[in-house]
């Protein structure tokens, strides 16, 4: 499947490599050297790659912008980060990106990840109703009655996989593999920050604590 792919990064061997590759491939590529020529340009496109650092406005501030639009709310967006801290890729997944990749990386891998997560993207979920939360996944919305809950990206992703998989005791580390994706190199305690988060906004009695194993939602 060809797809337009919108490219933002400042390094202009890498942008120009990239470019070569995936026109090569049958894509269509939409290439920019910064968010401020993005935004001035045409930003809607099948997947989006971003630099993580950039001039003027960043990786993150691009991926914020673009989920605040209903245009390019849903497209899927992968962070090309030289950064590796997991506080950093942290930021990043919460920000919206779907997924990330650090320099130096290999086209063939990047293809990989572009694959996986138009597939991810591509299975739509129907409304998950939990006790008085209605989830829309296509939407990203969280409500309750008439109030909207707002929750970041992975807050997001974390409630609607405990409430899919309800009943169930999830271990941080299957967690950590559902959310943050299989080779995301973190530690338990980011699974309990968000925990932690999403019971401040959600409210007591949701979230259920497993003693030394994990969480669920019954």
């Amino acid at each position: 499947m060809a797809l337009k792919i919108i490219l933002v990064e400042d390094d202009r061997s890498i942008r120009t490599m990239l470019e070569y590759y995936f026109t090569s491939m049958g894509h269509q590529v939409l290439a920019y050297e910064s968010g401020e020529e993005l935004f001035a340009g045409q930003v809607q496109g099948d997947i989006a790659l971003l630099d993580g650092m950039l001039p003027g406005m960043d990786g993150v501030d691009i991926v914020r912008r673009l989920r605040r639009d209903p245009v390019t709310a849903k497209m899927p967006i992968i962070m090309l980060t030289a950064r590796q801290t997991e506080m950093d890729k942290v930021t990043a997944l919460d920000s919206g990106a779907d997924d990330y990749i650090t320099k130096p990386f290999g086209v063939m891998e990047l293809q990989a990840r572009i694959n996986a997560v138009i597939r991810r993207v591509g299975d739509r979920e129907p409304q998950l109703v939990y006790g008085d939360l209605v989830i829309d996944p296509a939407g990203r919305t969280v409500r309750r009655g008439e109030e909207e809950i707002s929750l970041t990206y992975k807050e997001f992703e974390l409630l609607r996989l405990l409430v899919s998989r309800r009943g169930t005791v999830l271990t941080r580390d299957e967690i950590l593999a559902a959310v943050w994706d299989y080779n995301f190199v973190g530690e338990t305690r980011t699974v309990d920050m968000h925990i932690k988060s999403l019971r401040q906004k959600l409210g007591e009695g949701y979230i259920t604590t497993v003693r030394s194993v994990g969480y669920k939602m019954v």
